[in-house]
């Protein structure tokens, strides 16, 4: 994979094969098609916390990355560092900017992301766009800037039921050699929020800890070692 711009890295779990489509067949075959570069332009993904908006587009910049150059620039960590951080990007040939409601409505940032915008669609590249809300319930200072990512491929991420979310771990869970009994989910669910980012983390808590100790993920091995 390219070098990452800023120092940004990648989880190595970011994967597509990692996401499950369940309920967003559409907008993870349109994802797919723009790592691959098949389609070009700008994409915009929205959805509540949880749906799955990170994971989606850490995964088109991991297979961008693999044969070209793609950056993910997470503004909700970077933003306070300053518009700079978009400098140079329009080079690049897959661009994935997530939380963009950081940023939008502040006027430098707009005008900053406009001229990004332009450089890309003149260029033939990809930017594909992140935030809770699609781009015609934001408040943008630049109309000029909101027409043109309502123009965009728009994508709303639907969150997974609760059965989803136990095939989505146990599909995490696979992919990492690791087995995840259906009693062992359940109890994640009832005793944690039911967001995909937090159950991720849990699993990811329990899979160091077992295979430390060498033991299966079963519900008295993750209370002790919740406990600890």
């Amino acid at each position: 994979m390219q070098q990452l711009p800023l120092g940004v890295r990648l989880p190595d779990r970011a994967v597509f094969e990692s996401f499950l489509p369940v309920r967003n067949e559409q907008a993870v075959a349109h994802a797919v098609q723009l790592a691959r570069a098949a389609v070009f332009g700008a994409a915009w993904y929205c959805g509540p916390e949880g749906s799955g908006k990170t994971h989606l587009l850490q995964a088109i910049c991991a297979l961008a990355g693999a044969t070209g150059r793609a950056a993910y620039v997470p503004l909700a960590e970077l933003s306070k560092l300053g518009v700079d951080v978009l400098e140079g990007l329009a080079q690049l040939d897959c661009i994935c900017l997530d939380d963009l409601d950081r940023v939008v409505g502040q006027p430098d940032w707009e005008r900053q992301l406009f001229g990004l915008l332009r450089e890309v669609e003149e260029r033939s590249g990809r930017l594909v766009l992140a935030a809770q809300a699609p781009p015609a319930l934001l408040p943008w200072s630049l109309r000029d800037l909101g027409s043109r990512c309502g123009a965009a491929s728009i994508f709303q991420l639907r969150v997974l039921d609760e059965a989803q979310q136990r095939d989505a771990l146990q599909l995490r869970a696979r992919l990492r050699g690791v087995e995840l009994p259906e009693e062992t989910s359940r109890w994640l669910q009832r005793r944690f929020p039911r967001d995909m980012r937090t159950l991720y983390e849990l699993l990811d808590t329990l899979d160091e800890a077992a295979l430390v100790a060498q033991r299966r993920l079963t519900v008295p091995f993750i209370r002790s070692v919740l406990r600890d």
